[in-house]
């Protein structure tokens, strides 16, 4: 069997590249932001927190917020007419204004 090369960061160079001005530590405020059950999030990774990532085929995708498990949402997006349920750390998820 042929061996699998990289992981699941593999060819992800302009996926998780943050801007000039967006690099450097986090605001406290984004890690522990809040969201209510129902409410619309978009799905973008923030590179310098690998704790709670999804996989990165759905980057940049909108989805639902079903519930809360511990620290970590469980996000319910549409993908190709099917429904999927997602782990994801607040840091990762931004509102959908």
């Amino acid at each position: 069997m042929t061996q699998r090369k990289g992981g699941s960061r593999r060819k992800t160079r302009s996926k998780l590249r943050k801007n000039v001005k967006d690099r450097g530590k986090i605001s406290l405020q984004r890690y522990l932001q809040e969201f209510k059950n129902g409410e619309r999030v978009i799905l973008k990774v923030e590179p310098g927190i690998q704790k709670g990532v999804y996989p990165l085929r759905y980057h940049g995708l909108t989805g639902k917020v079903e519930g809360k498990k511990g620290t970590c949402y469980e996000v319910s997006i549409n993908n190709m007419g099917k429904r999927k349920s997602l782990i994801v750390h607040p840091v990762h998820l931004k509102k959908n204004d």
